[in-house]
């Protein structure tokens, strides 16, 4: 009934003049009813309002999320890259040393990572990533394309222990490259410096001087080092009356507190 009273009704308001009684009936119910639409505009306004500030509010906060979570992502990858990077100069400039004419023929090279630091300023000791299994074996020397890091002390197989030049336990027989002066490389009187001992005062040293290893042989006895491996820059030297020996303080091309990679080398007759 209601939808046949609806389809009479629209059929009478279009059939019928501007001027009609459904039309004018119109007119007076859009201007009874138009206060009371103004009204509820003006009510319901504030409520529209706050609801698309919230949902703004909302959409930007996950947005600024996803943002967040971009930038995070996008700064790891930096982190990688720039690791990456760096490992590659690092193993290139390893493997140019091992190349290059620098390096002792009579060592076969193993690259090592460094895998644990110096715990303290008393034990001055790296772990690298190689051992036994490498063929690396006990007092093989360790070095870096720089100079001179320091001996194997401790092996097992898949890892070893060195122990740096610049700990106290450490000595290595040097001589001065400029003028061929002697003496033996021991810990300085500070972390990671060094003093060229046993120089006779006749013995010509002078500041700036590059001190390498002297490879000796005595005997049947052999420095653990090969000959001319390079350790350090000569920083000062003085000398007293009553001493037998220079002071010569020394300054190491290798930075132990940076170690990533190192280079063992094991003598070709044992591998």
């Amino acid at each position: 009934m209601l939808v046949l009273l609806s389809v009479a009704l629209i059929t009478i308001y279009f059939r019928e003049s501007s001027g009609g009684a459904l039309h004018g009936a119109q007119r007076i119910g859009v201007s009874v009813l138009a206060p009371f639409e103004i009204a509820a505009e003006r009510v319901a306004r504030p409520f529209r309002d706050a609801y698309g500030y919230v949902s703004d509010l909302v959409g930007a906060k996950e947005e600024n999320a996803e943002l967040r979570a971009e930038i995070e992502e996008l700064r790891r990858q930096v982190v990688e890259n720039e690791t990456a990077a760096q490992e590659n100069d690092e193993l290139r400039k390893t493997l140019n040393y091992v190349e290059g004419p620098r390096f002792p023929d009579e060592f076969n090279p193993v690259v090592a990572q460094v895998i644990v630091r110096p715990q303290d300023v008393y034990r001055q000791e790296i772990v690298v990533a190689a051992g036994s299994n490498d063929g690396i074996g006990r007092d093989d020397p360790v070095v870096t394309e720089e100079g001179l890091v320091g001996t194997v002390m401790e092996v097992t197989g898949n890892a070893a222990k060195v122990r740096l030049l610049t700990d106290q336990q450490s000595a290595a027989s040097a001589l001065v490259l400029q003028t061929q002066a002697a003496g033996i490389v021991v810990h300085g009187t500070s972390v990671n410096s060094l003093i060229l001992d046993r120089v006779p005062k006749d013995q010509l040293v002078e500041e700036g001087n590059i001190v390498v290893t002297a490879g000796s042989r005595a005997g049947k006895y052999e420095s653990l080092y090969p000959r001319g491996i390079a350790i350090g820059i000569v920083t000062a030297v003085s000398q007293r009356d009553v001493d037998f020996y220079k002071r010569i303080q020394i300054a190491p091309l290798v930075d132990f507190d940076s170690l990533e990679e190192v280079v063992v080398l094991v003598a070709k007759a044992r591998k």
